[in-house]
């Protein structure tokens, strides 16, 4: 088969399409047919060499895919050749064909394309996993939703809103800031102009930047909230005031999806099945699709994503 290689730690140009061995089917893996897969920022951190793929996953980046079941092994009685499915991953989905454990399969939802498909796993399992089943979002509280254009805010923003929460997101332009509130946000602030640490007040907090925002953050909690940091990209290491934490009686958590369990994935991704894929079929979420770069032009697609003027996620397609 073919899949994109990273060819030595560098920018999008060392994203090259090779040929490459066919992936093993093991006792309980599926393998799929790939039509699509997506981009996220894990794969940017892996292109530079700097976050490598768990032990046991593909080389080739690519967290998410949707396609057609080509084989199934040994136990697998959950999903047969011809299915029409989408799958989370640890690795490998800029690839003509993965190989994925069963747990982390899930049909695709009805009413959205297969190709598009692709780009719900990622922010379905994260949202769902760090805004409800960790933070345990409530109808009536305020999320407040960092970097709200990006895939995981586009997904976060619909979902809070369509369940009843009021959604407050940061962007970094004013035509993000139109296209996120035709999403559902409530309110939106521009980072670049405003301190939402000055405006916002929130319940549960979904943060992506880390160490750059940890003060603000904890400043914005209610009494009670809750703190669900999910990326770095604005650095690692910050001091916390605990005075201001215990008076509030909130509460920090830091998760990875990419490196957990497959049991606990599997958890996640039933519960996404179960709680979020009826809200996608009824068109109450749906995936906002930035662009559809062929797979062999995964580069370019990268670009893209450096460039930060996306909003919701760019697909790579077969």
């Amino acid at each position: 088969m073919r899949a994109i290689e990273i060819t030595r730690p560098g920018g999008p140009e060392v994203l090259e399409w090779r040929e490459v061995p066919d992936p093993a089917v093991g006792r309980g893996d599926v393998l799929i047919d790939v039509v699509a897969s997506a981009l996220n920022r894990a794969d940017v951190l892996q292109r530079g060499g700097r976050y490598d793929p768990p032990p046991g996953a593909p080389p080739y980046p690519g967290l998410e895919v949707s396609g057609v079941v080509a084989e199934v092994g040994a136990d697998v009685e959950q999903f047969k050749p011809g299915d029409e499915v989408c799958a989370l991953l640890g690795g490998g989905g800029y690839a003509e064909r993965v190989a994925v454990p069963w747990q982390q399969v899930m049909p695709a939802p009805e009413g959205v394309p297969l190709k598009e498909a692709a780009g719900l796993p990622e922010v379905a399992c994260t949202v769902w996993s760090n805004v409800f089943m960790l933070a345990r979002l409530r109808r009536g509280e305020t999320l407040l939703v960092h970097g709200g254009a990006s895939g995981i805010g586009t997904f976060a923003v619909q979902l809070a809103k369509v369940l009843g929460s009021r959604v407050v997101a940061t962007v970094g332009s004013a035509e993000k800031a139109e296209q996120v509130r035709r999403l559902g946000a409530d309110e939106v602030v521009n980072y670049r102009e405003e301190d939402f640490a000055q405006k916002v007040q929130a319940d549960v907090v979904l943060d992506i930047i880390g160490a750059k925002y940890l003060a603000g953050n904890l400043k914005v909690l209610r009494t009670g909230g809750r703190l669900v940091i999910i990326a770095l990209q604005g650095g690692s290491k910050a001091e916390i005031n605990l005075g201001v934490l215990m008076a509030k009686r909130a509460s920090v958590h830091a998760t990875t999806l990419r490196s957990r369990p497959v049991d606990e994935k599997g958890a996640i991704v039933r519960s996404v099945v179960e709680n979020v894929w009826p809200l996608v079929t009824a068109g109450a979420v749906r995936p906002v699709v930035y662009a559809e770069v062929p797979m062999s032009d995964a580069a370019e697609a990268h670009r893209m994503l450096d460039s930060g003027e996306h909003v919701g996620k760019i697909l790579l397609v077969r």
